[in-house]
């Protein structure tokens, strides 16, 4: 390659990132025997960069063992989590938001 060509990376200005455009990626959730699991809604990811930076934010959380991401691109995807006890909501809230995505529902 000479000093004037360019690579293209694939990067677009879309919604999503191309480098990993999967709408179906999903992490597994990996729990031990009595590990409480609590799901929640998540609004705005659409990569498995998006589930990586959950992950990071809500594994950083007290008791939590393990996050598990059923990735919904361009709709709310169901995170996971197993933890050793019960987790407060608005830490849950808190994390996922410094994440960059938006808790919009508990679904248990």
């Amino acid at each position: 390659m000479t000093e004037n060509e360019r690579t293209d990376l694939g990067l677009t200005d879309a919604a999503e990132c191309s480098c990993c455009a999967s709408s179906t990626a999903s992490t597994p959730l990996i729990a031990t025997e009595g590990a409480l699991q609590a799901q929640f809604k998540v609004e705005g990811m659409t990569c498995s960069h998006c589930v990586a930076s959950v992950t990071e934010e809500l594994s950083a959380l007290d008791g939590v063992q393990s996050v598990g991401v059923e990735l919904n691109a361009g709709g709310s995807s169901t995170v996971t989590v197993s933890s050793t006890s019960a987790l407060d909501l608005e830490q849950v809230r808190a994390a996922i938001g410094e994440a960059g995505y938006s808790l919009v529902d508990s679904a248990s």
